[in-house]
């Protein structure tokens, strides 16, 4: 496909971009000349990827997310619904973020974790293994959260905390 552009809505105007083309031939969503989408991706026709960042293997961004930033989704990572992946945040093996949920900074989700609904993952945090963090829940700092932990409501978990096992946190809990 011819470049042109498109605006994304970041305040810098309309910028070089083209629409992928999926593997599986349909016409994907817009990618910015600056970004990195891999020719075994999929980005889903309103999703967009720009900035720096770059979808590779056979990752799937869908729906209405963004990835951005210098942020990277590979492996077989999902990122779909309203979520959103930027600066230089890490999504990668099989992990999923959706909802309105936000990973940023430089943080990372791996394995098989999920972050969904509105929950945030930001600075240098870490969910990994089979955890799960949804609701409003916000894991930050140095923060560890991983095997089959569990992070729900409105529960902050941030610092240099280490969540490891069947460890659950909800509720209000800072």
């Amino acid at each position: 496909m011819s470049a042109t552009t498109h605006d994304f809505g970041d305040g810098r105007g309309p910028v070089p971009a083209r629409r992928h083309r999926n593997p599986d031939g349909s016409l994907g969503g817009w990618v910015a000349e600056t970004a990195h989408v891999a020719p075994t991706a999929y980005v889903g026709d309103r999703a967009c990827v720009y900035g720096d960042a770059r979808v590779i293997d056979d990752a799937r961004v869908c729906d209405h997310a963004r990835v951005y930033g210098a942020a990277q989704v590979d492996g077989a990572a999902r990122v779909y619904g309203h979520a959103r992946v930027y600066d230089l945040a890490q999504v990668d093996d099989t992990a999923w973020v959706c909802g309105h949920a936000r990973v940023y900074g430089h943080a990372r989700v791996s394995d098989t974790a999920w972050v969904r609904g509105d929950a945030l993952v930001s600075s240098s945090a870490w969910v990994y293994g089979h955890a799960l963090v949804r609701g409003d829940a916000c894991v930050t700092g140095d923060a560890r959260v991983g095997d089959h932990s569990y992070v729900y409501g409105h529960a902050r978990v941030g610092g240099d905390a280490l969540l490891r096992g069947r460890a659950i946190v909800g509720g209000v809990v800072s």
